[in-house]
């Protein structure tokens, strides 16, 4: 056997060994979000009946109990980024100009942009060849880079959002005008549950990176504190007869 079959070998048993802890590891979060789900369910209904006592006892009861709907809340959205980031490499392609899939997902974030104070300039060319994306997919990278732009300028800022064509590649750039992160930062961002916010699941950005490079695309991040990021995703065009 030549080394270059021993690697194909060894990359399929990777591969599915890989698929299989995936399964596993999102049936288990499924199995957790039920019973989580009984829990935030319960606890919602013990406010009501709560709330309408009189008795002071009753009201610091109420406190312990938002506390622990807090956590509940807290575990749901680990919960979901959890599966988020399982699902991220199934992908079902479509031929589409990415610039269209930016223009959707804008429509749809303007409003909490404007309530936000967060200024959003697109440079979007029409003209651009066919990529072969999950749309859906797409839309959870941009709302995921979007999302951590937002946290970067929790006073408001300016967002812009680039699409250009690099030989074979098409080019998807996010900047933002945020507080930026340290080189160390940067240097771990797309490691899982790596965060610098308390609260942070650290799933995220290394969804986003699972979701780009299952495209056959690339993710780099440009940043420096008190001066934004620049998050650059390149995408191969769709060749007919490829």
């Amino acid at each position: 056997m030549t080394e270059e079959s021993l690697n194909q070998t060894e990359r399929l048993r990777l591969e599915k060994q890989y698929n299989e802890m995936a399964v596993l590891a999102g049936g288990l979060a499924h199995e957790i979000r039920n019973p989580l789900s009984t829990i935030h369910m319960n606890l919602e209904l013990l406010f009501e009946e709560i709330e309408e006592s009189e008795d002071p006892a009753a009201h610091r009861m109420l406190r312990k109990l938002k506390t622990i709907q807090d956590q509940c809340e807290n575990l749901e959205e680990i919960l979901e980024a959890f599966l988020q980031f399982t699902r991220a490499g199934e992908l079902h392609l479509e031929g589409v100009n990415i610039a269209n899939v930016v223009r959707e997902f804008l429509e749809f974030y303007k409003a909490e942009a404007e309530e936000r104070g967060i200024e959003v300039r697109p440079h979007l060319r029409s003209d651009l060849p066919v990529v072969e994306l999950d749309v859906r997919l797409i839309k959870q990278v941009l709302t995921n880079l979007v999302q951590n732009a937002q946290q970067a300028m929790p006073e408001g800022g300016l967002l812009e959002l680039q699409t250009s064509q690099r030989d074979d590649q098409i080019i998807l750039e996010i900047i933002d005008t945020g507080c930026g992160m340290s080189p160390k930062a940067l240097e771990k961002m797309f490691q899982v549950f790596f965060s610098t916010k308390p609260s942070g699941s650290g799933l995220g950005l290394p969804t986003v990176r699972k979701i780009v490079e299952a495209h056959q695309g690339t993710i780099q991040c440009e940043s420096e504190l008190n001066r934004g990021s620049k998050f650059s995703l390149s995408f191969p065009i769709h060749r007919k007869g490829h």
